[in-house]
């Protein structure tokens, strides 16, 4: 059973997990139009107990955009909710299920603003949280939000994913234009690490981790050679065939991206060594990987 199909990661799963031969549920929150959908409603705390026992594994991948207005209240608050709640919501029911029954594995979306910012320190699984950035609590919530199945004894996989890069959605599909006109610019001094994953590898390795009897706890979902911010600018300049010799400085950027400044100016050394430990291979290794796949041009 997966929530947040309609979203960018959640159709792109679906579609994978469907071809590998898995028989896949859609949460839906309006009323259910197709056989493959059932309806719930998070926010009341409203999901379908029995239906969730009958699964092998619970996924969820709700939440609104990230990309928005930094500034917004509003803004701020449906990105907070739309993952703790639904988090929240599946992991009580999965509760249920578990006092009396068998229970699948829980596997809930998260993402690397969980360890805030670690400079130049490589960053695995057992690395701790730091900072009270904006995205780093509300990565901090949706965690606590999984912990009435664990406490339940549900085995539960954590998704800390990095910014998927594809053509067809954000952060590339805005940046994209700038960059194909030459403006393409690096933010400040471009050494902060900015970990990156592709669209087919991180759906390979989210249904690797849906698949394994083993899977347990946090997971990084990164490319394995983190590249910096310059080491991407140039990447993704040299793809599309123009310069990148523009700087975008820190403290203009900073005033512009409000609660998101933390995120954009931070360093992010991300290594996915869980995954790479179990045996998982990563399609795309570092950013020039990274970037021709997103481009379609592997």
């Amino acid at each position: 059973m997966i929530a947040g199909s309609s979203g960018f990661l959640g159709q792109h799963l679906v579609t994978a997990l469907r071809s590998s031969g898995h028989e896949v549920t859609r949460l839906v929150r309006r009323p259910a139009q197709a056989a493959d959908e059932v309806s719930w409603d998070p926010y009341a705390d409203v999901v379908d107990v029995d239906l969730l026992a009958g699964a092998d594994a619970v996924v969820n991948v709700a939440g609104s955009p990230t990309l928005g207005n930094p500034w917004s209240g509003r803004w701020a608050r449906n990105l907070h909710d739309s993952r703790v709640a639904t988090t929240g919501c599946l992991a009580r029911a999965l509760a249920q299920v578990a006092s009396g029954r068998a229970a699948p594995v829980f596997v809930a979306g998260n993402a690397v603003g969980w360890y805030g910012d670690h400079g130049t320190t490589v960053i695995t699984e057992d690395s701790p949280s730091l900072g009270d950035s904006f995205m780093t609590q509300v990565c901090r919530d949706w965690e606590a939000a999984t912990h009435p199945a664990t406490d339940a004894g549900i085995r539960v996989v954590r998704l800390h994913t990095a910014p998927v890069i594809d053509r067809t959605s954000a952060p590339l599909k805005q940046m994209l234009p700038a960059f194909r006109l030459g403006l393409g610019a690096r933010i400040g001094s471009g050494q902060q690490y900015f970990p990156v994953v592709s669209l087919r590898d991180w759906v390979g390795a989210a249904s690797y981790l849906i698949e394994s009897d083993k899977a347990e706890g946090p997971y990084n979902l990164a490319a394995p050679v983190a590249p910096t911010n310059a080491e991407f600018t140039q990447a993704l300049a040299d793809a599309v065939g123009r310069k990148a010799r523009l700087a975008a400085p820190a403290p203009v950027l900073g005033r512009a991206a409000g609660r998101l400044a933390p995120e954009i100016l931070g360093s992010q050394r991300i290594e996915p060594r869980r995954l790479l430990d179990s045996g998982h291979r990563f399609l795309d290794e570092d950013v020039r990987d990274v970037v021709a796949t997103a481009l379609g041009r592997r």
